[in-house]
C-alpha cells in the first residue's frame, strides 16, 4: 500500500499515516450548522475531507466517514441579540426550529451534490445523542472537572489544566484563552471567564429543550462530537478534521471532554483545512461577506461577473493546498474555469479505453507522481500540475495506444475517482440537464423564500437575471416554473 503522510495538528508535523486497525479508518469531520445556505467557506471543508476520503479508498483502506449536523441550536449567543441561531431564524419565519433544520439540511444535501461531495458513510444529528450526552456529562462531573451552576454544568478548565494540559492542541495558554473571551450573557454562572458549558439551563423561552438531572435545558456545542465520534468510530479512532477556525475552542474543548470522560484524547490524527477569504478577510456569515453556494451557481451576487459551475468551484478549490488559505476572486474563479476546461478536454481526447496497457517509463513517471503528491499531505495543486504535465502529452498526439489506454484508466481512477471531478460537458443532453435542473431547483426555492418573504425586489431581480439567461420564470398555483428559450 502506498503510503500516505499527513499533517498533525496534535504533534505539528507531517506524520506517516498509521491507522489504528490495519486496513480501517475511521474519520470524523465537523459537518454544517444547519441555520442557513451552505456559502463557499463550506465548500472547501466539503470538498477537501471528500477528497481525502476518495484517497483512503483508493489506497485500499475501508473507512468509515462520520460527518455530523449541527441542528441542537445550541450555538449559544448571536452575534447581535445574544440569541440561539436556529431558534431565532424559527422565530422570524414562524417554523418549528426541526423545520428550519430539515430545509436547510437538504439545501446542503443539495449542494453537495452539486459538487460531487460523496456522502459520508454515517451523517449523526446533535438533536438524535441528547442521552449520550447526557450520559458523558455525569461522567465528567465524577471525574471532578465539571461543577453545577445556577442549572448549567459548567466544564472546570483551570482544575483541567492543573492535571492536564488544556491548549494541547491550539498551543494557547490560559492566560491568552483568558485575554480572547467575551463578555457574553450568563457567564456570572461561571467560575472563570474560559471555563465552557456542557449544558445550559433553558430559560422560559428557549425553544429546543430536553430534561436533564440538572432540568430543562440543552447541551454545550464541544459536547456533541466527542459523543458521537466515540459512539460511531470508538474511545480512540484515526482522523478528525474540520476547519481551521475549529481548532480552538471547539477541537481544544473535545480534547478536554474526552480525557475527562475516558482518559485519552481520542483522536490520532487532526487535520484542519484553511479558511476561503475575500481580499484577505475571512469568509463567513458572521461578517456578512460571504457567497451562498446557490448564489455561486446562478451568479446571481453582486460581487460575481458570472455564474460558475459546480465544478469549477470545486476546481478552484483543489488548485489550493488544503492547509493555505484560498481568497476568491472572479479572475481566479475564472482562471479555475480554463484550467478545469483544458483538462477535460484533455480528458475526452484519450478516447474510451478499454484494456488495461503497461504505460511508457515517462507516463508512468507522470502517474506516479500525481499519486505521489496526493500522498504528500493531500497536496492537490502539486497532483493538478503533474495532470497538466500529462495533458500537454495528450495535446500533442504522440502517445502510444498504449500510453493513451493507462492514461485514460488513470484519469478514470485519479481525475473522475480521487480528484472527484466530472466532465459537465460530456453527455449533454443527460447530465448537463440534470446539473441545470439541481441548480434551478436552489435558485427558484431562493425566489421562493424572497417571496415568503416579501422581499419583491430579490424577487423580481433573480427573474431578471434568469431572464437574462434565457430563462423565464412562470408562477402558477403548484409553484413557480421555469423554462429554457
Amino acid at each position: 500500500m502506498r503510503p500516505l503522510y499527513l499533517t498533525n495538528t496534535l504533534s505539528r508535523n507531517k506524520e506517516l499515516f498509521k491507522p489504528i486497525h490495519e486496513g480501517h479508518v475511521g474519520m470524523y469531520v465537523c459537518g454544517p450548522t444547519v441555520y442557513g445556505d451552505a456559502h463557499l467557506g463550506h465548500a472547501r471543508p466539503g470538498v477537501t475531507y471528500d477528497v481525502l476520503f476518495r484517497l483512503l479508498k483508493y489506497l485500499g483502506y475501508k473507512v468509515r466517514y462520520v460527518r455530523n449536523i449541527t441542528d441542537v441550536g445550541h450555538l449559544e449567543h448571536d452575534a447581535d441579540e445574544g440569541e440561539d441561531k436556529i431558534a431565532k431564524k424559527a422565530r422570524l419565519e414562524q417554523l418549528e426550529p426541526m423545520e428550519v433544520v430539515q430545509y436547510y439540511t437538504e439545501r446542503y444535501h443539495e449542494a453537495m451534490r452539486l459538487l460531487n461531495v460523496e456522502s459520508p458513510s454515517i451523517e449523526p444529528r446533535a438533536s438524535g445523542h441528547i442521552i449520550e450526552q447526557i450520559e458523558t456529562i455525569k461522567k465528567i462531573l465524577e471525574a471532578g472537572y465539571a461543577y453545577e451552576s445556577n442549572g448549567s454544568i459548567y466544564f472546570d478548565v483551570r482544575k483541567y489544566n492543573r492535571d492536564h494540559n488544556y491548549g494541547i492542541l491550539s498551543g494557547r495558554t490560559l492566560e491568552a484563552t483568558l485575554e480572547g473571551t467575551r463578555s457574553l450573557d450568563g457567564q456570572g454562572d461561571k467560575r472563570a471567564p474560559y471555563d465552557f458549558a456542557l449544558w445550559k439551563k433553558a430559560e422560559p423561552e428557549h425553544i429546543m429543550r430536553w430534561p436533564s438531572p440538572w432540568g430543562d435545558g440543552f447541551p454545550g456545542w464541544h459536547l456533541e462530537c466527542s459523543v458521537m465520534g466515540a459512539k460511531y468510530l470508538g474511545e480512540e479512532f484515526d482522523i478528525h478534521g474540520g476547519g481551521m477556525d475549529l481548532m480552538f475552542p471547539h477541537h481544544e474543548c473535545e480534547i478536554a471532554q474526552n480525557v475527562a470522560s475516558r482518559g485519552t484524547q481520542g483522536v490520532h490524527y487532526w487535520v484542519h483545512n484553511n479558511m476561503i477569504t475575500i481580499n484577505g478577510q475571512k469568509m463567513g456569515k458572521s461578517l456578512g461577506n460571504f457567497i451562498t453556494l446557490p448564489e455561486l451557481f446562478g451568479g446571481s451576487h453582486p460581487k460575481l461577473t458570472q455564474a460558475y459551475t459546480p465544478m469549477t468551484v470545486r476546481f478552484f478549490i483543489l488548485q489550493a493546498h488544503y492547509r493555505g488559505t484560498l481568497d476568491f476572486s472572479n479572475e481566479a474563479l475564472q482562471a479555475a474555469e480554463k484550467g478545469y476546461k483544458r483538462l477535460m478536454q484533455a480528458w475526452r481526447a484519450l478516447g474510451e479505453g478499454h484494456q488495461e496497457a503497461s504505460p511508457s517509463p515517462e507516463v508512468q513517471a507522470l502517474q506516479d507522481a500525481v499519486l505521489d503528491a496526493l500522498c504528500d499531505d493531500l497536496n492537490t495543486p502539486i497532483a493538478i500540475a503533474h495532470l497538466f504535465d500529462a495533458v500537454k502529452l495528450v495535446n500533442g498526439g504522440s502517445l502510444t495506444p498504449a500510453d493513451k489506454a493507462s492514461l485514460k484508466l488513470f484519469f478514470d481512477d485519479v481525475v473522475g475517482g480521487v480528484l472527484g471531478l466530472k466532465d459537465e460537458e460530456a453527455g449533454a443532453s443527460g447530465k448537463a440537464e440534470k446539473a441545470l435542473d439541481g441548480v434551478m431547483g436552489l435558485v427558484l426555492e431562493a425566489r421562493k423564500k424572497a417571496r415568503e418573504e416579501k422581499n419583491w425586489a430579490e424577487s423580481d431581480r433573480i427573474r431578471d437575471t434568469l431572464a437574462s439567461f434565457g430563462i423565464t420564470v412562470k408562477d402558477t398555483k403548484e409553484g413557480a416554473t421555469w423554462n429554457l428559450e
